[in-house]
């Protein structure tokens, strides 16, 4: 293909049209005139051979391919930006870069409030996004990278990516306040009987200290999984269920929780939480003011729980 004559506000109005999935709205977000966007319409229906919008009584539909372009022109639309946003220097105080970042709840919830303050008070035109962390996005963690800024995760996912350590923390097994079957102690038969709260569990996905559960020849019964830390403690009080939880976590959670922790049953190895972005950025000028501001809203948070604990 002969990307030279390609027109990329084609791409532009892609975005809106699988976005928005109708003409006068897209139009209107372009601020583009209705018969100027349905001859954009045109031209890319016939590049694709695809219809990419069909009426249904009088709503629009995406065809099955426009399905699949939709994530596809955000992210290259993300990666036309950076090309054309990149400077030499970055002046934090002028900026109005989208910084980006894939997290879970818990590292939102751990220091989500510090990065945002102190964003607001050295870049105030910047906007901080967080993106939900899933397994499907860490799979294709470096194509991901390519069009959002970081990922925090622990090491033990990903590999072949720039990172840089935040803190290290471990893993303690989280029962309800009231089973009255569980003692002071497990043991690796507790494990193997209980009902478990699996976080990011699936064929290729799952915590270290769950893979070291199955190297010693666990194989947990899986009863519920979820892609949401904070809802585990939920899962858990009243329950027979067992989980996994990071003991900074469990330090957050107020104490009537219902829920109560105790050490693993086996020499779980630490977790060591990370940011990794796509070796592409690492001279960056913005992207290396993101990664000192998290390493600062790192540091600031973890004093911050520690002195209320």
């Amino acid at each position: 293909m002969n990307l030279a004559a390609l027109d990329l506000n084609l791409l532009v109005a892609l975005d809106a049209l699988l976005t928005q999935r109708s003409v006068t709205r897209a139009a209107t977000q372009m601020g583009l005139s209705q018969p100027a966007l349905s001859a954009s319409l045109a031209r890319l229906r016939r590049h694709f051979d695809d219809e990419l919008l069909t009426r249904v009584g009088n709503d629009y539909r995406l065809t099955p391919l426009a399905v699949q372009l939709r994530d596809r022109t955000q992210v290259a639309l993300s990666s036309v930006e950076r090309v054309f946003t990149a400077q030499q220097d970055f002046d934090a105080a002028s900026s109005t870069r989208e910084f980006s970042m894939l997290v879970s709840d818990y590292m939102v919830t751990l220091i989500g409030d510090t990065v945002a303050r102190l964003l607001a008070q050295e870049a105030p035109h910047s906007r901080l996004r967080f993106i939900p962390n899933t397994p499907e996005r860490v799979d294709r963690a470096a194509q991901t990278l390519l069009s959002t800024d970081l990922l925090v995760l622990p090491h033990g996912f990903v590999t072949d990516l720039s990172h840089l350590d935040l803190y290290r923390d471990e893993w303690v097994c989280v029962v309800s306040a009231d089973n009255s079957a569980v003692g002071p102690q497990l043991s690796l038969t507790d494990l193997e009987t209980m009902p478990w709260v699996l976080s990011y569990h699936g064929p290729t996905a799952s915590t270290p200290a769950g893979r070291q559960m199955r190297m010693l020849g666990v194989e947990p019964h899986v009863q519920v999984v979820t892609e949401n830390f904070l809802t585990v403690p939920g899962l858990v009080a009243g329950s027979e269920r067992i989980a996994l939880l990071q003991r900074r976590l469990v330090e957050l959670l107020p104490l009537n929780s219902g829920i109560r922790a105790l050490p693993p049953p086996f020499d779980a190895a630490p977790l060591i939480e990370a940011m990794w972005w796509h070796p592409t950025y690492d001279d960056d000028p913005g992207h290396r003011y993101l990664r000192d501001l998290i390493v600062r809203a790192t540091a600031i948070s973890l004093v911050d729980i520690a002195g209320q604990n």
